[in-house]
């Protein structure tokens, strides 16, 4: 099997057992992003401070890529400081916005860099990063960034 596959197997079970797929009450933030190309949608709750995102969770609908992505963001940054979220944030955006030529940082991304060969695919790139753009819009909202 090689890493392509991998990838692949990976996104689809971050597709069919998402991580924190369950909006929390009482949340610091929520906000809705669409993507208007496809109808994905994502609604993001966000508890934090400026020491720790608390809580990072989530609900939606879309395509698996965006499903998975957001399913990965979530389980990436919760519990990190808002530093921290907005260096693996940075991260992931330029391994999407690199065409394929980067493969993304594996320790700081984890399985996030399955979706580095999603940035061959410019209508894809979208749906990848929609939980992420929601997570910085939060994380600004909040002033955390």
């Amino acid at each position: 099997m090689n890493l392509e596959s991998l990838y692949q197997d990976l996104i689809l079970d971050h597709y069919k057992n998402p991580l924190n797929k369950k909006l929390a009450e009482n949340p610091g933030i929520s906000v809705h992003h669409v993507n208007p190309s496809c109808g994905d949608e994502v609604t993001l709750h966000l508890t934090g401070d400026r020491s720790e995102l608390k809580s990072v969770t989530w609900d939606g609908v879309g395509c698996s890529i965006s499903q998975a992505s957001t399913s990965v963001m979530s389980d990436l940054v919760q519990g990190k400081s808002p530093a921290q979220a907005e260096s693996i944030l940075n991260s992931f955006m330029e391994m999407m916005q690199s065409k394929g030529g980067s493969q993304g940082d594996l320790e700081l991304l984890g399985d996030g860099v399955a979706f580095s060969g999603v940035s061959k695919f410019p209508a894809r790139i979208k749906c990848a990063l929609l939980g992420w753009m929601a997570l910085k819009d939060a994380m600004v909202q909040l002033d955390l960034i």
